[in-house]
C-alpha cells in the first residue's frame, strides 16, 4: 500500500467500520411484568490465543430476592474469534427487576473447553491445541457497583459479556497449562449506544421479505430476523432487492425489543454456498501476488467435510480474481486489497464451492479484527489540528502482528474512530503504556511489508488487563 493511500483510507474506512452512532428505531414493547433482554458476547484476549471453545450451559439473573434464566440452551462460543467484535448470544423475556449479578453455568466434559494458541517457534506460525478445564464451572460476576441490570416492559435491556481470557488462562513457566480461571466482566447497556451494538453477525440468508426485512441463520446456529429502513447502508450497488436465499451476509445493527436486529449496515459478501474464515500465517510468495495461503480456520460453512473448523489449512488461492474489503465496495477497494496485499496476520474470509470433495475458492474478503497489545511509550503522533484523532500510534505483543511486523506495528486512527476508556488520541498520548485493543482491517505497507491496522475502534483495557 502506498503511503500515499494512507491518510484518505484513515478517513474514508475508519468512518465505515467505526461502530458508533446507532439509534434505537421504534420498538414493539411488552406490556406485562416481563421485559425483553438480550446478551453479547466479546473478548479481552490473549496476544496467542486464535481459538477459546466453550460452552455456556446456562445464564442467570440474580437479586437479593430472586434468580430467573437468561439463557437455558447451552451454546458453543468461541471468544477468541470476538477479540474488538461483539456478537449475539441470546435474547429472552425474564421478570421484571433490578438484578445485581450474574451465574455463568460452563461446560467442562461433553464437550470440554478447547484452547488453540499460536506457537511462533516454527516456520511458518503453527497452532497448538490443548483441551482445557475450568477449575469451577460456576461463576457469578457482580454488574458495577451502582450500575445494576434493570429490566422492564417498557425498555430493551442489555446485558454486555467479557470473558477476559487472558486473564482466566493459567500459565506454567509463560506456558498456558488449559486450566481455565474464569475472569469474566458484566456491564448493563442500552441497544442505543455504542458499547450495546451488535458489530459481528455473519450467516446465510434463508428468505426475504422485501422491502423491509429478511431472515438470517446466524452464528451458533442462531436464526434472526434482520429489519432494515431507509438508514441501513448496504456494499457497494446492493439493496434488500439483492439478496438471495442462500447468499452470505454480515450485519450492523442495533437489538430491537422484539429479537430482531435493526440493520445499519448489511454486507453481502458472496452467493457462494461454502466459505473458511481465519487467521493468516503465511502467504507464498511473500512480495508479489500471491498463490497459495496458509491459515488457522475459525469459521467455516459448508466445508465441514473438506476443510474442517478449529484447524489450520493451506488453500491455493492462484484462480481468484475478485478481492473485496467488508463494508467498504468501491473504486479503492482493488488499489487497497488484492493478491498481492494479503500479510500474515490478517483475517480473511475466502468463499468458495465444494464439489467431489474439493473446495474451490474463487473470492477473497478482508475482514474486520481486534488486535491485542500495549501501547509503545511515545508512539502517538496526531496529524490532525486541536482536539482530532487523525494520527497514528505502535502496539506491540500481539503475537501474529508482531511477527509479521518484526515488532511494533502502527495502528492508524481518523475523527471517526470511537476510543473506549480513554479520551482520543490525546488522552492515549498522556497514558504511558496501557494494553489496548484496536478494531479495525489490517493492510499490508506495501513499501515494507509490515502489516498496518486502520482502527475503527480503539479500547484501552483496565489496568491489569
Amino acid at each position: 500500500m502506498k503511503r500515499g493511500l494512507l491518510l484518505p483510507l484513515v478517513l474514508g474506512i475508519a468512518a465505515t467500520i467505526a461502530c458508533g452512532g446507532a439509534s434505537n428505531s421504534g420498538q414493539n414493547l411488552q406490556q406485562n411484568s416481563s421485559g425483553p433482554v438480550y446478551m453479547t458476547g466479546e473478548d479481552a484476549p490473549s496476544s496467542s490465543v486464535v481459538g477459546f471453545n466453550v460452552t455456556i450451559d446456562k445464564i442467570t439473573l440474580n437479586n437479593s430476592s430472586s434468580t430467573v434464566t437468561a439463557l437455558s440452551t447451552p451454546e458453543a462460543v468461541d471468544f477468541a474469534r470476538l477479540i474488538g467484535l461483539r456478537t449475539l448470544l441470546g435474547f429472552n423475556t425474564i421478570p421484571q427487576g433490578t438484578y445485581t449479578s450474574v451465574t455463568f453455568t460452563f461446560e467442562n466434559t461433553n464437550p470440554a473447553p478447547v484452547i488453540n494458541y499460536v506457537e511462533l517457534n516454527t516456520t511458518p506460525p503453527s497452532v497448538q491445541m490443548l483441551t482445557g478445564s475450568f477449575s469451577q464451572t460456576t461463576v457469578t460476576v457482580p454488574f458495577p457497583s451502582g450500575a445494576p441490570l434493570i429490566v422492564s416492559s417498557n425498555e430493551l435491556a442489555g446485558l454486555r459479556i467479557d470473558f477476559d481470557v487472558d486473564d482466566s488462562l493459567a500459565t506454567t513457566g509463560g506456558q498456558i497449562t488449559g486450566k481455565i480461571n474464569p475472569v469474566i466482566n458484566v456491564w448493563a447497556v442500552s441497544a442505543s449506544q455504542e458499547v450495546g451494538e451488535i458489530t459481528e453477525f455473519t450467516g446465510n440468508v434463508t428468505s426475504v421479505n422485501a422491502p423491509s426485512s429478511f431472515q438470517i441463520q446466524g452464528p451458533y446456529g442462531m436464526p434472526r430476523t434482520i429489519d432494515v429502513n431507509s438508514n441501513t447502508q448496504y456494499n457497494g450497488s446492493n439493496s434488500i432487492g439483492t439478496l438471495t436465499v442462500n447468499a452470505i451476509v454480515s450485519v450492523i445493527g442495533t437489538m430491537q425489543a422484539d429479537g430482531s436486529i435493526l440493520a445499519k449496515d448489511v454486507e453481502l459478501i458472496t452467493t457462494d454456498k461454502a466459505f473458511v474464515s481465519g487467521r493468516v500465517l503465511e502467504v507464498t510468495p511473500t512480495s508479489g501476488a500471491v498463490t497459495t495461503v496458509t491459515m488457522w480456520i475459525g469459521e467455516e460453512l459448508g466445508t465441514s467435510g473438506v476443510i474442517p473448523v478449529d484447524t489450520v489449512q493451506t488453500i491455493d488461492l492462484s484462480g481468484v480474481n475478485q478481492y473485496d474489503v467488508c463494508f467498504f465496495d468501491n473504486w479503492l477497494t482493488g488499489q487497497l486489497f488484492n493478491n498481492t496485499a494479503l500479510v500474515v496476520g490478517q483475517r480473511i474470509f475466502i468463499g468458495g464451492t465444494v464439489s467431489g470433495g474439493v473446495f474451490t475458492p474463487d473470492m477473497v474478503s478482508l475482514r474486520r479484527q481486534g488486535v491485542v497489545g500495549a501501547l509503545v511509550a511515545d508512539s502517538v503522533t496526531i496529524t490532525g489540528g486541536s482536539g482530532s484523532n487523525l494520527g497514528y500510534f505502535q502496539m506491540q505483543n500481539d503475537a501474529l502482528m508482531s511477527y509479521a511486523a518484526g515488532g511494533p506495528f502502527t495502528v492508524f486512527t481518523g475523527n471517526a474512530t470511537v476510543f473506549e476508556n480513554i479520551d482520543g488520541l490525546s488522552g492515549l498520548a498522556a497514558a504511558g503504556t496501557p494494553n489496548l485493543i484496536s478494531r479495525g482491517l489490517v493492510f499490508k505497507d506495501q513499501l515494507n511489508g509490515k502489516p498496518v491496522v486502520v482502527a475503527g475502534r480503539v479500547r484501552v483495557l483496565p489496568a491489569g488487563q
